[in-house]
């Protein structure tokens, strides 16, 4: 018990745009499995009911921010106040024993944050094949997506300035950043997170995607750039 003592609060931030339908489901289940933790939704000005849902579950702070996951998450981040911060999103699902992994990663003063392995919501064997390779290409390289919700000691987050402005491979650069005050711990706890984006594109063609983002982004495109490819729209829109 000595090293789960080592953090007294876990901040549970959700970034939230029109989400209203999966934290139907989400904010249930982590009142109820985590009642002490402390959860923030920061709403980027959602058309739909996501504000007056998260202020219907109590021990849920929603809080509103500038559109944008990156300034999102940094406005959660800036209105809790837990020793450790969680960053998950609002499709995806923690594990039995999540938050007490996260403890006892970070009672090893040298681990500065890390992240979870990852599994879909879905029984067909490629999406299966897909999250290992994503598990395993993040154990070797270090780096994480937000899909395998990412956590970092408050104290390191805003040393760093919290998550790069920038609107799209913000979780690609965070961890990259991270990796550079101390070691990241890859829990092989999964989380589960919603296969809707790769069944609807296509697993080959998602994964072909998310490559040559990643590939240009290393080149140096501008993330804006890379933003208006992916989403066909402006940032800003």
């Amino acid at each position: 018990m000595a090293a789960l003592d080592a953090l007294t609060r876990v901040t549970i931030v959700i970034p939230a745009l029109d989400e209203a339908r999966n934290l139907a489901r989400l904010l249930p289940d982590l009142r109820a499995r985590w009642p002490d933790a402390e959860v923030v939704v920061a709403d980027g000005g959602s058309a739909d009911d996501t504000a007056a849902l998260a202020a219907r579950h109590g021990g849920v702070r929603c809080v509103a921010a500038p559109r944008g996951r990156a300034r999102q998450m940094n406005a959660g981040a800036r209105a809790g106040g837990g020793d450790a911060l969680l960053f998950l999103h609002a499709d995806t699902v923690l594990p039995d024993g999540a938050l007490r992994a996260i403890a006892g990663a970070l009672a090893d003063p040298g681990v500065v944050g890390g992240r979870f392995d990852v599994r879909f919501d879905s029984p067909r064997v490629v999406m299966a094949l897909v999250a290992a390779g994503m598990n395993r290409r993040s154990r070797v390289t270090g780096i994480a997506t937000g899909d395998q919700a990412i956590f970092v000691r408050r104290r390191v987050f805003e040393a760093m300035g919290g998550f790069p402005d920038i609107p799209l491979m913000e979780d690609v650069e965070f961890t990259k950043r991270l990796k550079r005050q101390g070691r990241l711990a890859p829990l092989r706890l999964a989380v589960t997170t919603s296969a809707r984006r790769w069944e609807r594109e296509g697993a080959a063609r998602t994964i072909l995607l998310m490559w040559t983002l990643r590939l240009l982004y290393l080149c140096g495109v501008a993330p804006a750039r890379l933003h208006r490819w992916y989403y066909g729209r402006d940032p800003a829109a």
